[in-house]
């Protein structure tokens, strides 16, 4: 399969917000980790198009139909004193990887980031996705094995909201 033509890149819109949660289920169920959504199309729309808008994503379309997605968001670094575009999630249908669609999605981030004068373009990609690091290399990201990713989650962050109310 050539991409060619057949292959466009777009912004989501607000009809695609049902289409764009079924690729991230897929995405889920690939990494194994579907018992972790519990989010819905209705939540995602409102945080790509509601005010304040959380996130935006770009849909891979090939001959007309969703294959893949780039999720992403703002971050700052206060070392660089410029903004960052954080990847949270790129996703390409298992049929129409290897046909240059992860790349075209990864380039557009980099195109955007280098639009909005941003100073990085990061993500995370997890220890056992080696398919997944070998890829990323290839496009020039370098795997910072010496940062961890700390997470505090719903029931914890309550707890650590709680823990010093200070006015």
């Amino acid at each position: 399969m050539t991409l060619g033509s057949n292959l466009t890149l777009r912004f989501a819109e607000p009809a695609d917000c049902d289409v764009l949660f079924g690729l991230i289920q897929q995405l889920a169920e690939y990494e194994k980790l579907s018992h972790a959504v519990t989010g819905n199309a209705i939540a995602l729309q409102e945080h790509l198009f509601g005010s304040p808008k959380f996130v935006d994503a770009i849909l891979a379309e090939y001959a007309g139909q969703s294959v893949g997605f780039a999720l992403f968001f703002y971050n700052y670094s206060t070392f660089l004193t410029k903004p960052g575009i954080y990847l949270e999630d790129l996703f390409v249908v298992p049929e129409y990887r290897r046909q240059g669609i992860g790349k075209a999605l990864l380039s557009k981030l980099a195109q955007i980031a280098v639009e909005r004068n941003c100073g990085r373009l990061e993500w995370s990609v997890l220890d056992w996705n080696e398919p997944a690091q070998k890829f990323y290399r290839s496009m020039g990201a370098d795997i910072l094995e010496d940062w961890r990713i700390c997470r505090v989650t719903e029931q914890s962050m309550a707890q650590l909201a709680a823990r010093y109310n200070i006015s």
